[in-house]
């Protein structure tokens, strides 16, 4: 065994006196218990012994039992400018030794080497649609009916806990939400119509619905999709479809610019009593509105800047009467074509308001219609507003301004109309959340003489959960219409009442009551209906 000092630099200290210096060699000697080693010692800036040949491992662990045994080994002591430090015997003494190999390796492989979180298995929450699904400025060339806005609360869906949430199912870079509900209950007026003729029957109601999003870095793609049937056996004339939904495509082309894509429809039946029929009809005709916008956004610092180009086209299904008679709405088909501005500049992080501009105009297939009036008609919408969020409690957006269009036919005056628009979103605790939704709006109409309808909405929505997979809804809806220059009006209101119970993340059990009622001057328009179901609901 080697135990020769190793060669000391000219002018180093004598290791006798128990003192050396940063950077000095010191000797591997007997005074170090256990077997000697070969290399040379060195001692770097923070006072500890490295090695720099072969058996440094065991140095340091040596030079400590040396230091407890009154070896002079230690270095860097208090005399001279370092005083103020502790000296390296101290700092030997306060660490253990180890003799199990290195004590962090434990804790870091604990803290770094966690196995990675399974997306697949996070739950999406879909974000709740509530209130009168209205769009802004009427997109859908303005045609709606009164049975859309005050059935429509048996279609919504509602928050759900992220333990209840459906996981979806992963395909690609896409996350898809299926579901399938079959209800069964009671409706006293399925037609409709006004109550000494209604025919009530038992309900059987199918829903089907798939909702998705992708999972991109980048850029996003989601659509929510809707469809169901509801049979009456007892009155077969009343069963009819209804569907809804909705694609967008957000692309991030840079930091400030932003493309949005837009797709919708939505498919409807006119009731049998409905001002815009001239008769009775046996079936409910269909009406299908579909439509697309294009838009761009640019960002320049805290003023955004978006324009949006829109096409819509509704169609009517012709009607056929009790005896046979087909009555043809053809006449009423019609595109709508649009372009809107809008302008906003952030004033903080919880407020942005905005003014809005949109010119359309709306072109019918057929020149004129049954009546011999030509009801193309070019609009224009001025509003202002803001979109806020006030406080982690308060959210939305509210508008409001004024409408104005001019008709073709000379027969039919122009049009003013204020327009308001609301969506708002109150997280009164975290149990219970309140919702707010309203617009108004010119939309069209057939009736002889009259160049459009006024029309007011407004929902109020309250939902609350009892239990992390029981939730209590109860709403309600306000419908008002006027036609202009006749004399026709019609209020509409709708109660529902709504209970979710949740088994876990793939079944639920529904259960709605909704109460509709519509009183109108036009003789046999008015109606009202009381609707019960009881269904389950799977998500695969």
């Amino acid at each position: 065994m080697a135990a020769a000092a190793q060669t000391l630099p000219s002018g180093a200290p004598d290791s006798a006196s128990g003192t050396a210096n940063v950077g000095d060699v010191l000797p591997l000697n007997s005074g170090l218990r256990g077997s000697t080693i070969s290399g040379s010692g060195v001692l770097n800036s923070n006072g500890s012994a490295t090695d720099d040949g072969a058996g440094s491992g065991g140095l340091a662990t040596r030079a400590l039992a040396g230091s407890r045994s009154g070896s002079a080994i230690a270095s860097g002591g208090t005399n001279g400018a370092n005083n103020r430090g502790p000296t390296n015997i101290l700092k030997l003494r306060a660490i253990p030794p180890r003799r199990f190999g290195s004590a962090t390796v434990r804790p870091v492989r604990s803290i770094t080497q966690v196995p990675s979180y399974d997306l697949r298995l996070t739950p999406v929450v879909r974000s709740a649609v509530s209130g009168v699904p209205l769009p802004t400025l009427l997109p859908l060339a303005g045609v709606q009916t009164p049975g859309f806005f005050l059935s429509t609360a048996l279609r919504r869906p509602i928050t759900i806990d992220e333990a209840y949430a459906p996981l979806g199912i992963k395909f690609g870079t896409f996350t898809i939400l299926p579901a399938l509900q079959q209800s069964m209950g009671y409706d006293t007026n399925p037609d409709q119509i006004t109550n000494r003729l209604a025919r009530p029957s038992l309900a059987l109601r199918t829903d089907g619905e798939v909702s998705f999003r992708s999972d991109w870095s980048s850029s996003e793609l989601t659509g929510d999709l809707r469809g169901g049937y509801v049979d009456f056996p007892d009155n077969e004339g009343a069963s009819r479809p209804n569907g809804s939904g909705v694609t967008r495509l957000r692309i991030d082309a840079n930091r400030d610019t932003r493309i949005d894509v837009e797709g919708r429809f939505l498919l409807e039946t006119q009731r049998t009593g409905t001002p815009d029929l001239t008769a009775a009809t046996a079936t409910r005709p269909l009406i299908a509105s579909y439509g697309t916008t294009l838009g761009v956004t640019e960002r320049f610092n805290r003023v955004q800047v978006s324009v949006r180009g829109l096409l819509d086209r509704s169609e009517f299904e012709d009607a056929q009467l009790s005896d046979g008679t087909i009555v043809r709405q053809s006449d009423r088909n019609l595109n709508q074509y649009g372009l809107q501005l809008r302008a906003g500049y952030e004033i903080s992080p919880v407020i942005t308001p905005f003014v809005d501009v949109l010119a359309d105009t709306r072109v019918y297939d057929l020149r004129v219609d049954s009546s011999g009036i030509r009801r193309d008609s070019d609009g224009v919408t001025f509003a202002g507003g803001a979109t806020f969020a006030l406080t982690r409690f308060v959210t939305g957006e509210i508008s409001g301004g004024l409408q104005h269009r001019t008709y073709v036919d000379p027969s039919l005056r122009d049009l003013t109309a204020p327009v308001v628009n609301a969506a708002l979103i109150w997280s009164a605790s975290p149990l219970t959340t309140v919702r707010l939704n309203a617009a108004t709006g010119v939309i069209e109409t057939s009736v002889p003489g009259s160049s459009g309808v006024l029309t007011q909405t407004a929902t109020l929505e309250v939902q609350h959960d009892l239990l992390r997979n029981l939730s209590l809804i109860g709403g309600v809806t306000y419908l008002s219409n006027d036609y202009d220059r006749v004399n026709i009006t019609e209020r509409g209101f709708s109660a529902t009442a709504r209970l979710d119970y949740r088994f876990n993340r793939w079944l639920a059990m529904r259960g709605s009551y909704i109460y509709q009622r519509l009183d109108s001057s036009s003789a046999g328009s008015s109606f009202h209906a009381n609707t019960f179901l009881l269904g389950l609901r799977v998500n695969p």
